[in-house]
Protein backbone atom coordinates (compact mmCIF):
# COMPACT_ATOMS: atom_id res chain seq x y z
CA UNK A 1 0.00 0.00 0.00
CA UNK A 2 2.74 2.04 0.68
CA UNK A 3 4.50 1.64 -2.33
CA UNK A 4 0.71 2.83 -4.53
CA UNK A 5 1.05 5.81 -2.02
CA UNK A 6 4.36 6.91 -3.35
CA UNK A 7 3.65 5.86 -7.06
CA UNK A 8 0.83 8.63 -6.75
CA UNK A 9 2.79 11.21 -5.59
CA UNK A 10 5.80 10.21 -8.36
CA UNK A 11 3.14 10.63 -11.09
CA UNK A 12 1.24 13.95 -9.73
CA UNK A 13 5.17 15.33 -9.73
CA UNK A 14 5.61 14.62 -13.18
CA UNK A 15 2.37 15.41 -14.52
CA UNK A 16 2.08 18.48 -13.08
CA UNK A 17 1.90 21.49 -15.57
CA UNK A 18 4.43 22.90 -13.40
CA UNK A 19 6.69 20.59 -13.27
CA UNK A 20 9.80 22.22 -15.03
CA UNK A 21 9.38 24.55 -11.75
CA UNK A 22 9.29 21.75 -9.55
CA UNK A 23 12.07 20.36 -11.10
CA UNK A 24 14.01 23.38 -10.87
CA UNK A 25 13.17 24.33 -7.55
CA UNK A 26 14.11 20.65 -6.42
CA UNK A 27 17.57 21.51 -7.83
CA UNK A 28 17.82 24.49 -5.81
CA UNK A 29 16.65 22.51 -2.91
CA UNK A 30 19.16 19.99 -2.94
CA UNK A 31 22.07 22.61 -3.41
CA UNK A 32 20.67 24.48 -0.79
CA UNK A 33 20.79 20.84 1.54
CA UNK A 34 24.06 20.31 0.87
CA UNK A 35 25.40 23.35 1.57
CA UNK A 36 23.36 22.84 5.24
CA UNK A 37 25.17 19.49 5.40
CA UNK A 38 28.52 20.89 4.83
CA UNK A 39 27.71 23.75 7.44
CA UNK A 40 26.74 20.92 10.01
CA UNK A 41 29.95 18.72 9.49
CA UNK A 42 32.19 21.29 9.75
CA UNK A 43 30.55 21.80 13.03
CA UNK A 44 30.24 18.50 14.27
CA UNK A 45 34.03 17.77 13.29
CA UNK A 46 35.02 21.26 14.84
CA UNK A 47 33.47 22.11 17.77
CA UNK A 48 34.91 20.31 20.04
CA UNK A 49 38.59 21.73 19.30
CA UNK A 50 36.62 25.35 19.08
CA UNK A 51 35.15 24.56 22.56
CA UNK A 52 38.62 23.32 23.97
CA UNK A 53 40.71 26.28 22.35
CA UNK A 54 38.64 29.01 23.46
CA UNK A 55 39.04 27.41 26.91
CA UNK A 56 34.93 27.43 27.53
CA UNK A 57 35.35 24.07 29.63
CA UNK A 58 34.34 20.23 28.91
CA UNK A 59 33.33 20.39 24.98
CA UNK A 60 30.62 18.04 25.93
CA UNK A 61 28.94 19.75 28.83
CA UNK A 62 29.55 23.04 26.96
CA UNK A 63 27.05 21.50 24.21
CA UNK A 64 25.03 20.12 26.47
CA UNK A 65 24.62 23.35 28.27
CA UNK A 66 22.79 25.33 25.37
CA UNK A 67 21.02 21.92 23.65
CA UNK A 68 17.68 23.33 25.43
CA UNK A 69 18.12 26.56 23.20
CA UNK A 70 18.99 24.14 19.92
CA UNK A 71 15.99 22.04 20.87
CA UNK A 72 13.31 24.87 21.22
CA UNK A 73 14.82 26.34 18.19
CA UNK A 74 14.53 23.72 16.10
CA UNK A 75 10.58 22.85 17.10
CA UNK A 76 9.68 26.59 16.35
CA UNK A 77 12.05 26.19 13.04
CA UNK A 78 9.53 23.13 12.18
CA UNK A 79 6.29 25.28 13.31
CA UNK A 80 7.52 27.91 10.59
CA UNK A 81 8.99 26.02 7.43
CA UNK A 82 8.24 22.35 7.54
CA UNK A 83 5.29 21.10 5.62
CA UNK A 84 2.45 18.77 6.45
CA UNK A 85 2.20 16.10 4.74
CA UNK A 86 -0.91 15.40 5.52
CA UNK A 87 -3.11 17.28 3.29
CA UNK A 88 -3.81 15.53 0.15
CA UNK A 89 -5.85 12.76 1.53
CA UNK A 90 -9.20 13.66 0.74
CA UNK A 91 -9.30 11.89 -2.35
CA UNK A 92 -8.46 8.66 -0.64
CA UNK A 93 -11.35 8.79 1.39
CA UNK A 94 -13.58 7.56 -1.42
CA UNK A 95 -11.51 4.88 -2.56
CA UNK A 96 -11.21 1.07 -0.44
CA UNK A 97 -8.19 2.03 1.65
CA UNK A 98 -7.67 1.47 5.00
CA UNK A 99 -7.75 4.60 6.90
CA UNK A 100 -4.80 3.46 9.10
CA UNK A 101 -2.50 3.23 5.90
CA UNK A 102 -3.01 6.06 4.91
CA UNK A 103 -2.75 8.11 8.51
CA UNK A 104 0.69 6.39 8.94
CA UNK A 105 2.08 6.89 5.63
CA UNK A 106 1.23 10.56 5.73
CA UNK A 107 3.37 10.26 10.06
CA UNK A 108 5.90 8.35 8.16
CA UNK A 109 6.72 10.71 5.57
CA UNK A 110 6.91 13.33 7.89
CA UNK A 111 10.09 10.76 9.71
CA UNK A 112 12.06 11.33 6.26
CA UNK A 113 11.87 15.62 6.60
CA UNK A 114 15.17 17.40 6.24
CA UNK A 115 15.22 18.82 9.64
CA UNK A 116 14.97 15.11 11.12
CA UNK A 117 18.02 13.45 9.64
CA UNK A 118 20.23 17.37 9.00
CA UNK A 119 20.76 17.27 12.78
CA UNK A 120 22.90 13.38 12.34
CA UNK A 121 25.58 15.30 9.96
CA UNK A 122 26.23 17.36 13.52
CA UNK A 123 25.85 15.10 16.20
CA UNK A 124 27.65 11.67 14.57
CA UNK A 125 31.12 13.47 13.80
CA UNK A 126 30.44 15.38 17.17
CA UNK A 127 29.53 12.23 19.35
CA UNK A 128 32.92 10.46 17.02
CA UNK A 129 35.28 13.06 18.12
CA UNK A 130 34.27 12.56 21.62
CA UNK A 131 35.19 8.60 21.12
CA UNK A 132 38.63 9.54 19.80
CA UNK A 133 39.03 11.63 22.81
CA UNK A 134 38.58 8.98 25.08
CA UNK A 135 35.14 9.38 26.21
CA UNK A 136 33.04 6.45 27.26
CA UNK A 137 31.86 4.95 23.80
CA UNK A 138 28.68 3.54 25.42
CA UNK A 139 27.90 6.78 27.46
CA UNK A 140 28.43 8.80 24.22
CA UNK A 141 26.41 6.34 22.29
CA UNK A 142 23.57 7.02 25.37
CA UNK A 143 23.76 10.23 25.03
CA UNK A 144 23.47 10.66 21.18
CA UNK A 145 20.21 8.58 20.90
CA UNK A 146 18.80 10.41 23.93
CA UNK A 147 18.98 13.69 21.84
CA UNK A 148 18.52 12.30 18.69
CA UNK A 149 15.01 11.14 19.83
CA UNK A 150 14.19 14.68 21.16
CA UNK A 151 14.71 16.35 17.46
CA UNK A 152 11.98 12.72 16.61
CA UNK A 153 10.10 14.02 19.33
CA UNK A 154 10.08 17.60 18.08
CA UNK A 155 8.77 16.41 14.71
CA UNK A 156 5.50 14.58 15.87
CA UNK A 157 5.08 17.58 18.56
CA UNK A 158 4.87 20.04 15.76
CA UNK A 159 2.50 17.88 14.15
CA UNK A 160 0.04 17.95 17.03
CA UNK A 161 0.30 21.51 17.48
CA UNK A 162 0.14 22.89 13.86
CA UNK A 163 -1.67 25.81 13.84
CA UNK A 164 -1.77 26.60 16.95
CA UNK A 165 -1.12 29.91 17.36
CA UNK A 166 -2.15 30.56 21.06
CA UNK A 167 0.64 28.09 21.79
CA UNK A 168 3.38 29.21 19.25
CA UNK A 169 3.62 32.95 20.45
CA UNK A 170 3.69 32.90 24.05
CA UNK A 171 6.04 30.11 23.97
CA UNK A 172 8.28 32.19 21.84
CA UNK A 173 7.83 35.32 23.81
CA UNK A 174 8.71 32.74 27.01
CA UNK A 175 12.04 31.85 25.22
CA UNK A 176 12.97 35.24 23.63
CA UNK A 177 12.90 36.56 27.70
CA UNK A 178 14.75 33.61 28.79
CA UNK A 179 17.58 34.23 26.36
CA UNK A 180 18.04 38.19 26.84
CA UNK A 181 17.71 36.96 31.05
CA UNK A 182 20.54 34.89 30.25
CA UNK A 183 22.83 37.34 27.92
CA UNK A 184 22.31 39.68 30.87
CA UNK A 185 22.80 37.66 33.51
CA UNK A 186 19.47 37.85 34.93
CA UNK A 187 18.41 33.97 34.91
CA UNK A 188 20.05 31.19 33.63
CA UNK A 189 17.85 28.68 32.29
CA UNK A 190 20.73 26.10 31.39
CA UNK A 191 21.53 25.41 34.84
CA UNK A 192 18.38 23.64 34.99
CA UNK A 193 18.18 21.95 31.71
CA UNK A 194 22.20 21.46 30.96
CA UNK A 195 21.86 18.24 34.15
CA UNK A 196 19.20 16.48 31.79
CA UNK A 197 21.29 16.59 29.10
CA UNK A 198 24.16 15.48 30.73
CA UNK A 199 22.27 12.89 32.26
CA UNK A 200 22.38 11.15 29.00
CA UNK A 201 26.13 10.51 29.30
CA UNK A 202 26.39 10.06 33.04
CA UNK A 203 23.68 7.73 32.75
CA UNK A 204 22.93 6.05 29.60
CA UNK A 205 19.63 4.60 29.89
CA UNK A 206 18.26 7.17 30.68
CA UNK A 207 18.64 7.48 26.94
CA UNK A 208 15.14 5.28 26.95
CA UNK A 209 13.37 8.12 28.36
CA UNK A 210 13.08 10.49 25.68
CA UNK A 211 11.93 7.23 23.00
CA UNK A 212 9.57 6.25 25.49
CA UNK A 213 8.25 9.74 24.84
CA UNK A 214 8.35 9.66 21.49
CA UNK A 215 6.28 6.74 21.17
CA UNK A 216 3.77 8.77 23.30
CA UNK A 217 3.51 11.26 20.63
CA UNK A 218 3.75 9.02 17.76
CA UNK A 219 0.53 6.87 19.12
CA UNK A 220 -1.29 10.47 19.72
CA UNK A 221 -0.46 11.82 16.53
CA UNK A 222 -2.04 8.57 15.18
CA UNK A 223 -5.04 8.12 16.93
CA UNK A 224 -5.58 12.41 16.52
CA UNK A 225 -5.65 12.04 12.38
CA UNK A 226 -7.12 8.96 12.84
CA UNK A 227 -9.97 9.94 14.54
CA UNK A 228 -10.58 13.23 12.64
CA UNK A 229 -10.14 11.60 9.25
CA UNK A 230 -13.60 12.20 8.11
CA UNK A 231 -15.18 14.99 5.76
CA UNK A 232 -17.59 16.44 7.96
CA UNK A 233 -14.86 16.36 11.09
CA UNK A 234 -11.63 17.12 10.82
CA UNK A 235 -11.12 18.05 7.19
CA UNK A 236 -14.56 20.25 7.00
CA UNK A 237 -13.80 23.65 6.96
CA UNK A 238 -13.96 25.78 10.05
CA UNK A 239 -16.46 27.50 10.93
CA UNK A 240 -16.01 31.00 12.77
CA UNK A 241 -18.51 33.58 14.08
CA UNK A 242 -18.59 36.58 11.50
CA UNK A 243 -17.20 39.92 12.52
CA UNK A 244 -17.97 43.65 11.18
CA UNK A 245 -15.26 45.88 10.31
CA UNK A 246 -16.01 49.13 8.23
CA UNK A 247 -13.30 51.65 8.65
CA UNK A 248 -15.38 54.09 7.11
CA UNK A 249 -12.86 56.47 7.29
CA UNK A 250 -11.25 55.12 4.05
CA UNK A 251 -14.68 55.84 2.25
CA UNK A 252 -13.21 59.21 1.59
CA UNK A 253 -10.76 57.82 -0.66
CA UNK A 254 -13.59 56.21 -2.98
CA UNK A 255 -12.41 52.51 -4.51
CA UNK A 256 -8.59 53.03 -3.03
CA UNK A 257 -10.39 53.00 0.41
CA UNK A 258 -11.88 50.02 -0.78
CA UNK A 259 -9.17 48.19 -1.74
CA UNK A 260 -7.20 49.16 1.52
CA UNK A 261 -10.57 48.13 3.77
CA UNK A 262 -9.97 44.15 2.44
CA UNK A 263 -6.25 44.65 3.01
CA UNK A 264 -6.36 45.42 6.48
CA UNK A 265 -9.05 42.95 6.85
CA UNK A 266 -7.06 40.08 5.36
CA UNK A 267 -4.03 41.18 7.83
CA UNK A 268 -5.79 41.15 10.76
CA UNK A 269 -8.36 37.70 10.33
CA UNK A 270 -5.54 35.28 8.58
CA UNK A 271 -3.10 33.80 10.55
CA UNK A 272 -0.38 33.63 7.31
CA UNK A 273 -0.93 37.69 6.25
CA UNK A 274 -0.38 38.16 10.13
CA UNK A 275 2.60 36.00 10.69
CA UNK A 276 3.98 37.96 7.63
CA UNK A 277 3.57 41.26 9.80
CA UNK A 278 5.19 39.67 12.97
CA UNK A 279 8.10 38.65 10.51
CA UNK A 280 8.68 42.17 8.93
CA UNK A 281 8.91 43.37 12.31
CA UNK A 282 11.68 40.73 13.37
CA UNK A 283 13.35 42.92 10.23
CA UNK A 284 13.61 45.68 12.16
CA UNK A 285 16.75 43.68 14.22
CA UNK A 286 18.37 42.98 11.18
CA UNK A 287 20.79 45.98 11.41
CA UNK A 288 22.08 44.79 15.03
CA UNK A 289 23.94 42.26 13.11
CA UNK A 290 25.88 44.66 10.93
CA UNK A 291 25.48 48.20 12.83
CA UNK A 292 27.35 46.15 16.41
CA UNK A 293 29.36 44.50 14.50
CA UNK A 294 33.16 44.72 13.08
CA UNK A 295 31.59 46.94 9.90
CA UNK A 296 32.37 50.60 10.80
CA UNK A 297 35.34 49.92 8.12
CA UNK A 298 32.51 48.95 5.20
CA UNK A 299 29.91 51.69 5.37
CA UNK A 300 28.17 50.19 2.06
CA UNK A 301 27.17 47.18 4.46
CA UNK A 302 25.38 49.90 6.27
CA UNK A 303 23.43 50.61 3.84
CA UNK A 304 22.44 47.01 2.98
CA UNK A 305 21.49 46.40 6.45
CA UNK A 306 19.11 49.60 6.25
CA UNK A 307 17.23 48.57 3.40
CA UNK A 308 16.27 45.44 4.76
CA UNK A 309 15.18 47.47 8.86
CA UNK A 310 12.91 49.53 6.56
CA UNK A 311 11.93 47.33 4.12
CA UNK A 312 10.67 44.36 6.17
CA UNK A 313 6.81 44.56 5.23
CA UNK A 314 7.90 45.66 1.63
CA UNK A 315 10.24 42.46 0.78
CA UNK A 316 7.74 39.92 2.91
CA UNK A 317 4.19 41.20 1.88
CA UNK A 318 5.07 43.00 -1.42
CA UNK A 319 6.64 40.28 -3.37
CA UNK A 320 3.22 38.30 -2.58
CA UNK A 321 1.18 40.90 -3.99
CA UNK A 322 -1.70 39.89 -5.86
CA UNK A 323 -1.35 36.13 -4.67
CA UNK A 324 -2.77 37.30 -1.17
CA UNK A 325 -6.00 37.61 -2.87
CA UNK A 326 -5.94 34.41 -4.75
CA UNK A 327 -8.44 32.71 -3.29
CA UNK A 328 -10.67 35.89 -4.75
CA UNK A 329 -8.76 36.60 -7.45
CA UNK A 330 -11.13 35.22 -10.11
CA UNK A 331 -13.37 36.91 -8.76
CA UNK A 332 -12.17 40.64 -8.85
CA UNK A 333 -11.07 39.46 -12.40
CA UNK A 334 -14.37 39.35 -13.45
CA UNK A 335 -15.67 42.52 -12.10
CA UNK A 336 -14.98 46.20 -13.26
CA UNK A 337 -11.68 47.00 -11.33
CA UNK A 338 -8.74 49.21 -12.97
CA UNK A 339 -5.91 47.57 -12.01
CA UNK A 340 -3.95 50.82 -11.05
CA UNK A 341 -6.39 51.33 -8.14
CA UNK A 342 -6.07 48.02 -7.18
CA UNK A 343 -1.89 47.98 -7.07
CA UNK A 344 -2.37 51.68 -5.49
CA UNK A 345 -3.60 50.09 -2.46
CA UNK A 346 -1.08 47.91 -2.18
CA UNK A 347 1.92 50.13 -2.85
CA UNK A 348 0.20 52.78 0.03
CA UNK A 349 -0.06 49.83 2.44
CA UNK A 350 3.64 49.08 1.77
CA UNK A 351 4.54 52.72 1.96
CA UNK A 352 3.20 53.32 5.43
CA UNK A 353 4.42 50.54 6.84
CA UNK A 354 7.95 51.14 5.84
CA UNK A 355 7.20 54.83 6.87
CA UNK A 356 6.34 53.12 10.24
CA UNK A 357 9.63 50.68 10.32
CA UNK A 358 11.86 53.52 9.46
CA UNK A 359 10.43 55.83 12.60
CA UNK A 360 9.91 52.40 15.34
CA UNK A 361 14.05 52.22 14.39
CA UNK A 362 15.15 55.26 15.54
CA UNK A 363 16.64 53.08 18.91
CA UNK A 364 19.53 53.09 15.97
CA UNK A 365 20.45 56.31 17.25
CA UNK A 366 22.76 54.67 19.85
CA UNK A 367 25.10 53.54 17.20
CA UNK A 368 25.46 57.25 15.80
CA UNK A 369 23.61 59.16 13.62
CA UNK A 370 25.49 58.25 10.29
CA UNK A 371 23.55 54.22 11.25
CA UNK A 372 20.21 55.72 11.74
CA UNK A 373 21.11 58.20 8.25
CA UNK A 374 21.61 54.87 6.58
CA UNK A 375 17.80 53.41 8.07
CA UNK A 376 16.68 56.70 6.62
CA UNK A 377 18.50 56.61 3.42
CA UNK A 378 17.57 52.35 2.94
CA UNK A 379 13.61 53.62 3.65
CA UNK A 380 14.19 56.19 0.80
CA UNK A 381 15.12 54.41 -1.95
CA UNK A 382 12.07 51.34 -0.72
CA UNK A 383 9.70 53.88 -1.24
CA UNK A 384 10.96 55.33 -4.38
CA UNK A 385 12.06 52.43 -6.28
CA UNK A 386 12.01 49.14 -4.58
CA UNK A 387 8.06 49.23 -3.95
CA UNK A 388 7.74 49.68 -7.89
CA UNK A 389 9.59 46.82 -7.89
CA UNK A 390 8.18 43.95 -5.46
CA UNK A 391 4.86 44.78 -7.18
CA UNK A 392 6.45 44.36 -10.57
CA UNK A 393 8.00 40.95 -9.59
CA UNK A 394 4.73 40.37 -8.01
CA UNK A 395 2.92 39.74 -11.51
CA UNK A 396 5.84 36.79 -12.48
CA UNK A 397 4.79 35.14 -8.49
CA UNK A 398 2.09 32.70 -9.52
CA UNK A 399 1.92 31.21 -6.04
CA UNK A 400 -1.76 30.70 -4.58
CA UNK A 401 -1.30 31.69 -0.40
CA UNK A 402 -3.31 29.41 1.89
CA UNK A 403 -4.10 32.53 4.32
CA UNK A 404 -5.58 29.95 7.31
CA UNK A 405 -1.43 27.97 7.39
CA UNK A 406 2.50 29.48 8.20
CA UNK A 407 4.04 26.59 6.16
CA UNK A 408 5.83 28.72 3.78
CA UNK A 409 5.56 31.83 5.10
CA UNK A 410 8.67 32.29 4.06
CA UNK A 411 9.05 31.76 0.83
CA UNK A 412 7.88 29.53 -2.16
CA UNK A 413 8.98 27.65 -5.19
CA UNK A 414 6.90 29.69 -7.25
CA UNK A 415 8.53 32.82 -5.89
CA UNK A 416 11.96 32.36 -7.55
CA UNK A 417 11.97 32.30 -11.80
CA UNK A 418 14.20 34.26 -14.12
CA UNK A 419 11.99 37.61 -14.34
CA UNK A 420 12.03 38.06 -10.51
CA UNK A 421 15.74 37.23 -9.74
CA UNK A 422 17.03 40.09 -11.82
CA UNK A 423 14.52 42.08 -10.50
CA UNK A 424 16.62 41.68 -7.33
CA UNK A 425 19.09 43.43 -9.09
CA UNK A 426 17.99 47.19 -8.73
CA UNK A 427 16.49 45.95 -5.56
CA UNK A 428 19.91 45.22 -3.57
CA UNK A 429 22.37 45.44 -5.74
CA UNK A 430 22.20 49.10 -6.99
CA UNK A 431 22.13 51.40 -4.07
CA UNK A 432 25.13 49.43 -3.05
CA UNK A 433 26.61 50.40 -6.67
CA UNK A 434 25.37 54.01 -6.23
CA UNK A 435 26.77 54.71 -2.75
CA UNK A 436 29.92 53.13 -3.69
CA UNK A 437 30.50 55.72 -6.86
CA UNK A 438 29.30 58.59 -4.34
CA UNK A 439 31.76 57.09 -1.27
CA UNK A 440 34.56 56.61 -4.06
CA UNK A 441 34.71 60.22 -5.72
CA UNK A 442 33.47 61.85 -2.65
CA UNK A 443 32.50 60.78 0.51
CA UNK A 444 30.29 58.63 2.60
CA UNK A 445 27.58 60.89 2.81
CA UNK A 446 27.94 61.58 -1.12
CA UNK A 447 27.57 58.12 -1.12
CA UNK A 448 24.20 58.22 1.07
CA UNK A 449 23.11 60.85 -1.04
CA UNK A 450 22.87 59.09 -4.45
CA UNK A 451 20.88 56.01 -3.23
CA UNK A 452 18.44 58.96 -1.55
CA UNK A 453 18.41 60.82 -5.04
CA UNK A 454 17.84 57.40 -6.76
CA UNK A 455 14.71 57.21 -3.87
CA UNK A 456 13.39 60.63 -4.87
CA UNK A 457 13.94 60.46 -8.69
CA UNK A 458 11.65 56.76 -8.71
CA UNK A 459 8.95 58.62 -6.27
CA UNK A 460 8.79 61.77 -9.14
CA UNK A 461 8.23 59.03 -11.88
CA UNK A 462 5.41 57.22 -9.82
CA UNK A 463 2.72 57.29 -12.66
CA UNK A 464 4.85 56.76 -15.34
CA UNK A 465 5.99 53.56 -13.25
CA UNK A 466 2.52 52.25 -12.81
CA UNK A 467 1.29 52.78 -15.81
CA UNK A 468 4.16 49.95 -16.76
CA UNK A 469 3.50 47.84 -13.71
CA UNK A 470 -0.42 47.86 -14.67
CA UNK A 471 0.64 46.43 -18.34
CA UNK A 472 2.75 43.60 -16.93
CA UNK A 473 -0.36 42.62 -14.83
CA UNK A 474 -2.56 42.55 -17.66
CA UNK A 475 -0.36 40.81 -19.88
CA UNK A 476 0.27 37.91 -17.22
CA UNK A 477 -3.57 38.17 -15.87
CA UNK A 478 -4.61 34.84 -17.23
CA UNK A 479 -1.68 33.21 -16.27
CA UNK A 480 -1.69 33.57 -12.90
CA UNK A 481 -5.72 33.38 -13.00
CA UNK A 482 -4.69 29.66 -14.50
CA UNK A 483 -1.76 28.88 -11.66
CA UNK A 484 -4.48 29.72 -9.19
CA UNK A 485 -6.93 27.09 -10.31
CA UNK A 486 -3.79 24.62 -9.61
CA UNK A 487 -3.34 24.66 -6.08
CA UNK A 488 -2.32 21.40 -5.76
CA UNK A 489 0.48 21.78 -8.13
Amino acid sequence: MFKHFFNLEWKSFFRSSSFATNLVFKILTIFALLYFIVVFLSLGIGAYFIIEKAGLGDPLRVVNRFMIYYVVMDLYARYMLQKMPVTNIRPLLYLPIKKDSVVWYSLGKTVLSFFNWSHAFFFIPFSIVLIIKDYAPMQVIGWHLGIMALFFVNNFVNILVNNQDRIFYPLLVILAVLGISQYYGWFDITLYTAPIFDAFYDFPWTAILPWGVLAGVIWASFRYFRTNMYLDAGLALKKQEGKTEDYVWLNRFGNLGTFLKNDIKLIRRNKRSRTTVIVSFLFLFYGLIFFSGPYDSYPIVFVFAGIFVSGGFLFTFGQYVPSWDSSYYPLMMSQNIQYKEYLSSKWYLIIIATALSTLLAVFYLYFGWKTYLAVLVGAVYNIGVNSYLVLWGGAYVKTPIDLTTNKKAFGDKQAFNGKTLLLTIPKLVLPLVLFWIGDFFFNQTAGYLMVALAGVVGFAFKDLAFKQIEKVYKKEKYKTLSAYREKGA
